[in-house]
């Protein structure tokens, strides 16, 4: 997965994220960008990616989220030696 990050002192309100993608991206009344999901599946990389280079001032960054933080459940690492 990937994790989408929004510099709010960066933000200038122009949108274009939200037209690539307005399942991940909104704009609120004073024309912020909001991020509506944190994190997308490697199959949306794509269309997310786009839309984070259509921002004419780079607020919106994107980073590859740690292999341990998306599925701890399955981590063996804290089992008790037997």
């Amino acid at each position: 997965m990937i994790r989408i990050q929004a510099d709010m002192a960066l933000c200038q309100g122009y949108g274009n994220c939200v037209i690539d993608a307005e399942d991940v991206f909104d704009v609120d009344d004073d024309g912020m960008v909001i991020v509506l999901r944190s994190t997308v599946p490697g199959g949306e990389r794509k269309r997310v990616e786009a839309a984070v280079r259509s921002c004419p001032v780079a607020a919106l960054s994107l980073a590859e989220e740690p292999a341990e933080t998306r599925d701890a459940s399955t981590t063996t690492d804290d089992a008790p030696a037997r």
